[in-house]
């Protein structure tokens, strides 16, 4: 079977959407929303895109809010070259985190959009994305319990600015989502303690850490990552085949 790709505006963010087959039939095995790094767009990941598609789910990569389609025009003049939450500036981070919000406030219209045209079903829905787009899956867990699991890569789901928008302040709140945590040794991120939370099911919480690896993971160590998150995503979105 050959890649098939389309693009849709779903509520208001611009998505590529990835699958084998027919759309609807890969909805019912189970639909994976994926959010790219910082300054990136929905059509860059494709070798990612692609293997989470084989795995046989519909894959919906969306630009995040001021990315890709709807880039803002001043990106260069508010975002300078390096990644914000790396570099220890609190007014680039506070500017991060205003768009890791606003991306996550339109996750429900996404899902209900997606239900409405057959592309996602109840429990058949997780996400995903790398960096920035881990930022969002932590807080998106929080934002709708419609989503079934979710593999940040690494995120953080501590924000470095106390905000109360900051999903560890809801720590007690993701469980029962399956939450696969994939983290960079070198990096200053960490997961909250959320194994107690998780004690009357622990398989559905793992954490990874790929200790030699700076923040955008070597490539061994990126290709096992995302080996990882399709075994997740197999594993706990429930797919009709197997219902």
């Amino acid at each position: 079977m050959t890649l098939q790709t389309m693009y849709l505006t779903l509520a208001t963010a611009p998505a590529r959407i990835l699958f084998y087959g027919t759309a609807r039939e890969s909805a019912q095995r189970g639909t994976i929303l994926f959010y790219h790094g910082f300054g990136q767009s929905k059509d860059d990941y494709s070798e990612v895109l692609e293997q989470l598609a084989r795995a046989g789910f519909l894959i919906v990569s969306l630009d995040g809010i001021g990315h890709g389609a709807r880039r803002y025009p001043d990106f260069a003049q508010r975002f300078p070259p390096h990644s914000p939450h790396l570099e220890g500036n609190m007014q680039l981070e506070a500017a991060f985190l205003d768009v890791v919000q606003a991306t996550t406030q339109e996750i429900p219209a996404i899902i209900d959009a997606l239900f409405e045209h057959k592309l996602a079903h109840p429990g058949r829905l997780g996400i995903t994305g790398y960096s920035f787009g881990g930022f969002v899956s932590y807080a998106a867990v929080i934002k709708d319990k419609r989503l079934q699991a979710a593999a940040p890569v690494v995120g953080a789901p501590e924000w470095k600015l106390a905000r109360p928008e900051s999903p560890h302040q809801y720590i007690e709140q993701f469980f029962p989502t399956a939450i696969l945590s994939q983290v960079a040794g070198q990096d200053r991120r960490v997961s909250p303690l959320l194994a107690p939370y998780y004690a009357q099911a622990p398989a559905r919480l793992r954490y990874i850490e790929y200790p030699a690896s700076p923040h955008e993971l070597c490539p061994q160590d990126w290709s096992e990552a995302w080996q990882a998150v399709v075994a997740w995503f197999i594993n706990f979105l429930p797919s009709a085949d197997r219902l």
